[in-house]
């Protein structure tokens, strides 16, 4: 059965429109649009709220027009629409979730509100190379850091988080004490590659257990954070010039190590063969050698979503939505709002007759 969805991203800076279709057993990006605003947001050194929901009232009706042109359909061709719903930013999540439910009415077409990070997961269909459930998924962005167990029928547990900062944003906010633009990570990988990743020895940060002990499979950067920026006052006192490609490069490295450390262990710890990477952190160079290099070495396989398909965009909310339709989900209610905070594993509620939110 082939199914097309227009689907639509808006839940922080970027503002994009896909159309995805579901054909002969693959998934196909007929078009996929995407309008930054880094630029913009990167004189205030992060997202400004106000501004990105302003954005994407300006940006959205021309995506869309351009995304269903360049898909080569028009909209009775369209199955269904699809809109992240939540996690993100509550003024950016309703531009988008008003468009496409406006568009659903507007054509009598159902309408499926998506998780963003289940958005994220569905990146990974997108690759030449597909992974099959279950599967372990690291999901490291700019919001979030997570290990997410897959089933075999797509129900997510999260067994591993970030207590504090997600890699993306510890990343966004060294790039700022460094001096480089924002966003943080494309800066520092960029500026990395003439650094020495050893020169400079940072923590592993550790989330302490109260029954004693750590937490084996979560994440801490705010440590992390904090000793890179004493490290450059520290080398402010005593040097004319702070060597920012091996700060940077010792940082990404120690990054890199504890997504692949942690990960890993749980794989192994729970008998787990396949490893996903997903998330705008999964872009990273030196993570995904470091990652391929460790899992090969321990017999473990890993997929990772696309480049272009890493950070936030508009296809992987469509082959969400795609696969949402497969296995026979039945759309979300019109009256589905948004919100800024919701967990994964309660994303099966977003479908219900009666919408959580």
């Amino acid at each position: 059965m082939m199914h097309t969805v227009l689907s639509l991203e808006t839940s922080c800076d970027e503002t994009a429109v896909a159309v995805v279709q579901f054909k002969d057993g693959n998934f196909h990006v007929l078009s996929s649009l995407i309008a930054s605003q880094a630029d913009e947001h990167s004189q205030w050194g992060g997202v400004v709220p106000e501004i990105a929901s302003r954005r994407h009232l300006e940006n959205i009706p021309f995506l869309l027009e351009a995304a269903v042109e360049k898909s080569g359909l028009d909209y009775s061709a369209i199955n269904a629409v699809a809109a992240t719903a939540t996690p993100g930013l509550t003024g950016a999540l309703i531009v988008g979730s008003v468009t496409a439910r406006t568009l659903a009415c507007l054509y009598g077409l159902p309408f499926l509100g998506i998780h963003h990070l289940e958005g994220h997961l569905a990146s990974a269909f997108l690759s030449a190379n597909p992974p099959s459930p279950p599967f372990l998924l690291l999901l490291a962005s700019g919001g979030h850091t997570e290990l997410i167990k897959v089933s075999q029928d797509l129900e997510y547990k999260r067994v591993g988080f970030s207590h504090d900062d997600a890699a993306g944003e510890a990343f966004d906010k060294v790039a700022r004490l460094l001096g480089l633009p924002y966003p943080g990570g494309p800066a520092i990988e960029e500026i990395s590659k003439s650094g020495d990743p050893k020169r400079f020895v940072f923590p592993k940060g550790k989330v302490s257990n109260p029954l004693g002990g750590f937490y084996p499979y979560d994440f801490s950067f705010s440590g992390l954070k904090t000793s890179v920026l004493r490290k450059v006052e520290n080398l402010r006192l005593m040097e004319d010039e702070i060597p920012l490609a091996d700060i940077a490069a010792s940082f990404e490295h120690v990054v890199a190590e504890v997504l692949v450390e942690r990960s890993l262990k749980y794989a192994l710890d729970y008998d787990i063969s396949s490893l996903v990477l997903v998330g705008g952190v999964a872009a990273n160079s030196c993570l995904r050698a470091m990652m391929i290099k460790e899992a090969r070495s321990k017999s473990v396989t890993v997929h990772f979503a696309p480049k272009s398909f890493c950070t936030d965009n508009a296809a992987m909310i469509g082959t969400a939505a795609l696969l949402r339709l497969r296995s026979g989900t039945s759309p979300s209610s019109i009256g589905l709002g948004v919100s800024a905070r919701y967990n994964l594993d309660k994303a099966d509620f977003l479908y219900d007759a009666v919408p959580p939110f």
